[in-house]
């Protein structure tokens, strides 16, 4: 079900392109990112998906550790099977998962069509952004799950802009 005051701030727009979304990977970065930050960043998506409604989850997850988790009314355990599923895929590409689906729909195909993975592990779906620090490389993920996948990204980007004062 879909609430229009989920996503006020997310303006109609149409699909970002492999290179926009390899563009907000660059500015994404950490300068550290430590216990602290995972909490503090949880806390702000909470905050934000309180503000707006959204029936999601949010999971941090840094070198195998879930530092971050909350399900907010309206949410599922259905969301957290797509966080895995979406986690995965970020941790196996090194990217954003929107932007992995993208790469395969760039060059004509789906990314179940052609990955190879399974699809009950892996979902190149939007909500999942590579957590990545300064001189050391992606160490973990932040994802979102609950809402449709490319507002499910953009909710994590502007999260994240916000967090890095971007």
């Amino acid at each position: 079900m879909q609430h229009p005051q989920i996503t006020p701030r997310f303006a109609p727009e149409l699909t970002p392109s492999v290179e926009d979304l390899e563009k907000q990977e660059h500015r994404l970065v950490f300068r550290q990112f430590t216990y602290d930050d995972a909490w503090a960043l949880g806390s702000l998506l909470v905050e934000m998906a309180r503000e707006r409604q959204a029936p999601v989850a949010v999971d941090i997850h840094r070198a195998g550790q879930q530092l971050f988790h909350a399900a907010l009314p309206g949410s599922t355990p259905d969301n957290d099977a797509w966080i895995a599923r979406k986690r995965r895929v970020v941790e196996r590409y090194g990217s954003a998962s929107y932007l992995v689906g993208a790469r395969f729909r760039a060059k004509g195909t789906t990314f179940e069509e052609s990955s190879r993975l399974d699809p009950d592990e892996y979902a190149a779906h939007g909500g999942a952004f590579p957590i990545t620090v300064e001189n050391v490389g992606v160490i973990g993920t932040v994802t979102v799950s609950g809402l449709p996948q490319l507002d499910d990204h953009r909710f994590v980007v502007e999260a994240l802009e916000s967090f890095l004062k971007l």
